[in-house]
């Protein structure tokens, strides 16, 4: 389906980066409130940033990376699922559909589009670089998981 013959307005990559970028903050704030007495005893003990405080650091990004990718997919995948639309989403009156029915993405196919957003994230963001040349504007894990952005 080209982006001409597409019967909604498809969302701008401008919008789709800031509502990116304000779900990155709201799930970087989800991670500092579980994670605080933990952020707090790494960073307490650092005076000046050398290779123990280095070590301290990586060692806490290592014990928890699986728990923010967690958190990420669920994050993606519940809000999707139920509105269409992540926070950053809503504030930028931008929401994802399913391609074959025009309406939310059901439960498998948001938990799809999360666990690959993951991994474009993890691949240098490559997969989200798609959104630029491709005629309906789909990242990687809009693509596979059948999913467009439209204006909402």
């Amino acid at each position: 389906m080209s982006e001409e013959s597409f019967p909604l307005e498809i969302a701008s990559n401008q919008r789709r980066i800031t509502a990116f970028m304000i779900d990155d903050i709201v799930i970087s704030l989800f991670f500092f409130i579980i994670f605080y007495d933990q952020f707090s005893a790494v960073f307490s003990n650092i005076t000046v940033m050398d290779e123990a405080a280095l070590q301290s650091i990586n060692a806490f990004i290592a014990q928890n990376v699986l728990v923010v990718f967690l958190i990420k997919v669920i994050y993606h995948t519940v809000f999707v699922w139920q509105n269409g639309m992540t926070l950053g989403k809503y504030v930028l009156k931008i929401k994802v559909i399913d391609l074959e029915t025009g309406q939310n993405p059901n439960l498998q196919k948001a938990l799809l589009r999360a666990t690959l957003r993951i991994a474009s994230e993890v691949l240098f963001y490559l997969g989200f670089v798609m959104a630029f040349f491709m005629p309906l504007k789909q990242t990687l894990h809009d693509k596979l998981s059948g999913c467009v952005v439209v204006d909402a």
